[in-house]
Parts: structure tokens; sequence; C-alpha cells
């Protein structure tokens, strides 16, 4: 497929999707966020990928937000409820993919590129990596899951801070407040990211799929109901031929060979 917005490029396990817009700092519009659909889209369907990788273009930005050329041109109310929706649902799509998603975090993440770094599962961020939800500034909020992720990851209070004050934070910060998982040198990036993904290469695709859900469908829940989802998730892993595979390799002292059955 022809991509306009993006690059989707794989190598050995590992797909990268890299917003591809340089120019505008790799901010995204719709056109964008359908491009990335389009791209898990093929990827579900490889079994040979069992990582996936979500940057940006270049050495500034991994997203800097949303496209304001574009939105500015916007009437108002009736102009996004039917364009907002699918990009939320994206963003959904992209936190419940059965694959690892690691946003590779090498710029400037502003808006909707903080957005889309809160829907992947885990975030690595270059240490000159400045982050936050401006929209306020612009009069608008969030409105990619900005609201309703960021209190899940930081807390309440933080994201109100976040949300309200519209501040940008450095990523020592974003580190210190959970908002990304590691923080590495920049010159390092490159070499914590493959290490990272090679590790989440080498485990049960069946595994991470159910863990991923377990953890996603149970933050939502009740604890009881969390601990039956768990549960659900555990037996179809216990189900599968990489279990049996997991376990006889430990036993063997030996390093598994999952399959993804």
């Amino acid at each position: 497929m022809d991509y306009q917005d993006i690059k989707l490029t794989k190598e050995g396990a590992v797909a990268t999707i890299t917003i591809d817009r340089p120019e505008v700092l790799n901010a995204i519009r719709d056109n964008t966020m359908f491009e990335i659909q389009n791209a898990l889209d093929d990827i579900a369907k490889d079994d040979s990928v069992r990582v996936v990788v979500l940057t940006g273009a270049g050495d500034k930005a991994f997203v800097a937000g949303g496209d304001i050329s574009v939105m500015a041109k916007g009437a108002g109310y009736l102009d996004v409820i039917h364009g907002l929706p699918a990009g939320q649902q994206i963003t959904w799509n992209m936190e419940h993919f059965r694959k690892p998603i690691v946003a590779r975090i090498n710029g400037v993440a502003l808006g909707g590129g903080t957005e889309l770094a809160l829907a992947c599962d885990i975030r690595v961020a270059a240490d000159t990596a400045i982050m936050g939800v401006p929209e306020i500034n612009l009069g608008i909020i969030p409105g990619y899951g900005g609201t309703q992720r960021l209190p899940r990851i930081v807390g309440v209070g933080m994201a109100k801070k976040l949300v309200l004050t519209g501040e940008h934070i450095n990523a020592q910060e974003a580190y210190r407040i959970g908002l990304v998982d590691m923080l590495v040198p920049k010159a390092e990036l490159d070499d914590a990211m493959a290490k990272l993904c090679k590790r989440l290469a080498s485990k049960s695709p069946i595994a991470l799929a159910m863990g991923k859900e377990a953890i996603n469908m149970g933050i939502q829940a009740d604890l009881r109901t969390g601990l039956s989802i768990e549960a659900r998730c555990f037996c179809m892993c216990f189900g599968s031929e990489d279990r049996v595979e997991g376990m006889n390799a430990f036993l063997e002292k030996r390093k598994p060979e999952f399959k993804g059955r």
C-alpha cells in the first residue's frame, strides 16, 4: 500500500510505523490516523511481526500535535463530531492491538503526539524529548483520549495540571510522573529500542496478547471482575502450545522457541 503521511517498514520481528511529515514536525491530520490504522491492519495479518514501533521522522519531533493549519479551517461542532470518534477509535485499536506497540519518542511529543504515545503499551523517550497536552492554549481540550488515559497513567491531579495549564514538560519530568516508562540518552535511543524489541519479540505472542488484554480490560473493571478477566486470559495461555514449549524449555535449561500457537 502507498502511504502519504507515514512509512511502514519491517525488519525481522519488528514493524516500524514512522509518521513522516517532517516539514510540519510530524503533525497529524485525519489522513495520518487512517494510515496508521491501515498499517496496523497490515501488521495484524503478518505472523512474522511480533512487535510494533511507533515513531516520528527526523530527530526533532515524535509528533508535534495536530495539524493546526487544517484544524483552523473547521467552522464548528459539526466539523468534528463525525471525524473525532474515528480518531478515538484508532487510538483504542492501538491500545487493544494484540501485538505490543512501543512508542519511540525521539523529540517533541505534544497534543496528539502525547495522546498517540499514551495509546502505546510502552513509552521510551530520549532525554531531549518534550511532552504535554497544550490544547487548552488553542481553546480546546485533548480529543484523542488525553483526558481519559492521562489520569489512568499519571493520576487525576497531575492529569488536570497538565490539561488545564497546557504546560510542556521535559523528558525527565515525564519519566518522574510515569508518563514515560524508559528514559535514555538520545544517542542511545536506537540501541535501547533494539534491546527492548528483541526482548519482547522473544516472548510468546499469545502470552503478550493475553497480558495486554488482562491489564487493559481489568483496569476498567472492579477487582473481582478483573480477577475473572485475568483467569480467562491465563487459561488461554495455559491451553497453548507455547505454554508447553515454555515450561519444557525451562526444565531443559534452554531458550524457548515460541510459535504463537
